[in-house]
């Protein structure tokens, strides 16, 4: 396991941040995991030996926590609330669109490598369901034909510059940009 020295500089700077070296596992194991893609055997026993505990008490975390994982997820990561309120308004349905569009079940990661879906609870963000995220993406309503556009979209590598679905975190930005420019009037 090789890690970038500012990986390296993050964690070695984040340990002492905390009463106790264990308390900094879940930031540790993030750092690792947003360079590496995942938590292999091996980086379990990275970590616990950095932290001065044992490998099970990572893989504890690691196989507690929904965001945490063992194998990577693919390129392009797709997560699908199934909360009650998404539910309610068809996030099983899109869930299913989407599995067929991209080639990939839910849970998995497609062959190549390219998608992996994931069933998930709440995205925070129940007025407004079915949500999707796509990578760090949020998406809204996105139900019948719109589910199917937005996986076209997705293969064809077209979502972002796509005009017919914006991002819930791009909508706050646009937003945010063209309240600075009235108040500068």
């Amino acid at each position: 396991m090789e890690l970038s020295l500012e990986t390296l500089k993050k964690i070695d700077e984040v340990i002492p941040k905390y009463p106790e070296k264990r308390s900094a596992a879940l930031m540790v194991i993030h750092f690792v995991q947003d360079e590496l893609g995942s938590i292999s055997d091996e980086t379990c026993s990275w970590i616990a030996e950095k932290l001065d505990l044992e490998p099970i008490n990572i893989k504890e975390l690691i196989t507690f926590y929904p965001m945490l994982r063992e194998t990577p997820w693919g390129k392009k990561h797709i997560r699908v609330c199934r909360t009650l309120p998404c539910a309610l308004r068809g996030s099983y349905k899109t869930c299913k669109v989407l599995e067929e569009k991209l080639g990939v079940m839910e849970g998995h990661v497609r062959e190549d490598g390219e998608f992996s879906i994931e069933f998930m609870e709440c995205l925070a963000d129940c007025g407004e369901g079915p949500v999707v995220m796509v990578d760090e993406q949020t998406f809204e309503n996105i139900e019948g034909k719109k589910a199917e556009e937005f996986a076209e979209l997705i293969l064809e590598e077209k979502l972002d510059s796509s005009k017919s679905f914006t991002s819930y975190e791009d909508a706050l930005v646009s937003n945010n940009s063209k309240s600075k420019k009235s108040q500068n009037k």
